[in-house]
């Protein structure tokens, strides 16, 4: 029993955490959807994944930090948390600043692949140029929420993503019902919340910082060893982000291709996906915590404890997602948008949603799992294996079966990713000495 209350002291301020994310993009999407017609929330839906490209594609940011603090944190090596962050850092902030200098190439290029109709274009492109200033800021917020979690400081992690998540909500409200902005007015209020949650996680770094340390060397943040380390973690996570999210990328193309009515409905259906998504990556993101820990103080048996509890717990909540999904879908449809059209298209396909759970939960928990123990490379070959699937599937199913196929052949991706991390995932119990416990 002390194991599984560790892992939901763990799981369920992550969990809360995780679950304001999706309240924040089920928010944009009601705005978008109560404007005067589907290209609004076609426009959102593109801006929002062209965004996350370029700001979820750098996710090594947090599990990159996540799993080298969590190793560091197991081995009470607090110098190392302390430069892992340091250096995190700085390579955000760079990232950021390539992103400002090639922002206007980068939306043009992207808009035009993903499609769409022209208003759809248009309203997209207003949201990217009002959101994308903020790029620095939210990739520092990665490394900050990576931090929290590589030590285990669950509750300050909840109350960070709550206060970026309120700040955003009250701040779409007021950019586009009272200052009249439109959809870059819900663009702008993403920004703003990126950049106060940046000012708080900064005063939580220095607030936190370790005492009794040496002022730090140009040797410790630039050592050669840790940063040939993080070159290697950051590539192969960076490869695995941008397979998932070209997963994704190719789904709205296909759904683009069948209309702006169906377009809309799937992109209201893939918030079911991403509130499923957030709250099981709550434990994973225990996982990422534990096994990080485990690997560190080189404890076999914790790691072994981990990857059980958080499997068992991560399997019960993919089930109460996918019964409330079939239960309240059509409600929840219903809150999102008032176009009848779109509704009724995503009535139809709801089915789909309701049984994503329960066949994704085994890849992202294990996605935790290989994180924490820095196993990296076999999560981007896990990955590239499961976009080739989907691609295939998609050609082999999309076709015949319209969107009905589309959306199993995004569920059998789903289990790719499971499938495929399952048969790797004994070599991290393997690299454990049986008696270092």
């Amino acid at each position: 029993m002390r194991w599984h209350r560790r892992v939901l002291a763990l799981a369920f301020p992550i969990v809360l955490a995780n679950l304001t994310q999706p309240i924040l993009g089920a928010v944009d999407t009601a705005v978008a959807g109560h404007l005067t017609n589907a290209s609004y929330l076609g426009g959102v839906a593109l801006g929002g994944l062209f965004f996350n490209f370029v700001f979820w594609g750098f996710g090594f940011l947090r599990m990159g930090t996540t799993g080298l603090v969590a190793q560091a944190f197991g081995a009470s090596d607090r110098a190392s948390v302390r430069s892992n962050v340091a250096r995190a850092l700085l390579l955000a902030f760079a990232i950021g600043a390539v992103v400002l200098a090639l922002q206007t190439p980068l939306i043009e290029y992207a808009i035009r692949v993903l499609g769409g109709s022209a208003a759809v274009q248009q309203h997209a492109r207003a949201y990217c140029h009002a959101r994308i200033w903020a790029a620095p800021f939210a990739l520092a917020n990665y490394v900050v929420l990576g931090w929290l979690l590589g030590t285990q400081r669950v509750r300050l992690a909840l109350v960070t993503q709550v206060l970026i998540n309120a700040v955003n909500i009250v701040a779409v409200l007021l950019y586009v019902y009272r200052f009249d902005w439109g959809i870059a007015g819900i663009g702008a209020a993403t920004a703003s919340a990126d950049a106060v949650g940046f000012a708080f996680g900064a005063y939580l770094l220095w607030r936190l910082r370790p005492r009794g340390l040496p002022a730090f060397a140009r040797g410790e943040l630039f050592d050669a060893a840790a940063l040939k380390r993080l070159v290697a973690i950051n590539r192969d996570i960076f490869i695995r982000t941008l397979c998932l999210l070209s997963s994704f990328a190719w789904f709205t193309h296909l759904s683009a291709r069948q209309g702006d009515a169906t377009l809309a409905a799937n992109a209201l259906l893939l918030n079911f996906q991403t509130f499923m998504a957030y709250g099981l990556d709550g434990f994973a993101h225990a996982a990422e915590a534990l096994v990080g820990a485990a690997l560190g103080a080189r404890d076999r048996h914790a790691f072994g404890r981990a990857v059980k509890v958080t499997m068992l717990w991560s399997a019960l909540g993919a089930l109460g997602f996918s019964l409330v999904y079939w239960a309240a879908g059509g409600w929840i449809i219903g809150q999102l948008t008032d176009q009848p059209a779109v509704r009724a298209s995503a009535r139809t396909y709801l089915g789909w949603a309701a049984l994503s759970p329960v066949i994704s939960v085994w890849g992202f928990l294990l996605d935790g799992v290989f994180i924490g123990a820095t196993r990296t490379r076999e999560l981007m070959v896990s990955m590239v294996i499961s976009l080739a699937v989907f691609v295939a599937a998609s050609w082999a199913l999309a076709g015949p079966g319209g969107n009905h196929g589309l959306w199993a052949a995004l569920l059998i991706f789903m289990g790719a990713r499971g499938v495929t991390l399952a048969r790797f995932a004994p070599r991290i119990a393997r690299g454990i000495p049986p008696d270092a416990a």
